[in-house]
């Protein structure tokens, strides 16, 4: 025999209220205490979205017995917080007149100055390359690079001065300052 309509309302009512229902009752409550928070209506109700989300997804987290009211405050609060500390750290630009005054030098002069350099040195014997990388974008001392190389002071000397000579013929540039200052820029981008 099954149970008619007033039976289960009977049996409902004598039964306490379910984790869900003793949430869904605390909703105004908390939807007051987060508009006392943001004192925006679209904010509040956002944060107590924010709270019965996380809620939900812990729940198993909730202790039976302990006070939900004060847990899900809880939660609303740190949300809130999270929150603000979040938007401390962002700019508010609605209208997209901070992000217009945003600039950045363009790159593609240096990109392929340094893919020219970069072409420019495979061309070089590998011993005049070495030396020169050594001197020019590593910074180390004649002395300290022909230690390296395992050849006389003026071994590197005269590999350094002939790989800048070539390099300046391969790269067709005026003078010696162009060329370093493309050695510059190619040691800075391989950091």
């Amino acid at each position: 025999m099954t149970p008619d309509k007033s039976t289960l309302r009977a049996r409902r009512a004598s039964e306490p209220p379910s984790w869900r229902d003793q949430v869904v009752d605390l909703i105004p409550a908390l939807r007051a205490f987060a508009w006392s928070l943001c004192h925006n209506s679209s904010d509040a109700d956002d944060l107590v979205q924010d709270t019965l989300i996380k809620a939900w997804t812990n729940r198993e987290k909730f202790e039976p017995g302990t006070n939900l009211r004060a847990w899900l405050f809880t939660i609303l609060r740190n949300t809130y917080y999270t929150a603000v500390v979040r938007r401390r750290r962002e700019v508010r630009d609605e209208t997209g007149e901070y992000a217009g005054t945003l600039r950045s030098a363009p790159t593609q002069d240096w990109s392929i100055a340094v893919h020219s350099l970069q072409d420019a040195l495979r061309k070089l014997p590998d011993e005049h390359r070495e030396a020169l990388v050594l001197v020019g974008a590593a910074g180390l001392s004649y002395e300290e690079a022909a230690e390296i190389c395992g050849c006389a002071l003026g071994t590197i000397k005269s590999r350094v001065n002939r790989a800048r000579a070539r390099l300046l013929k391969i790269m067709e540039a005026d003078d010696a300052t162009d060329v370093m200052a493309l050695e510059i820029m190619a040691a800075a981008e391989r950091v």
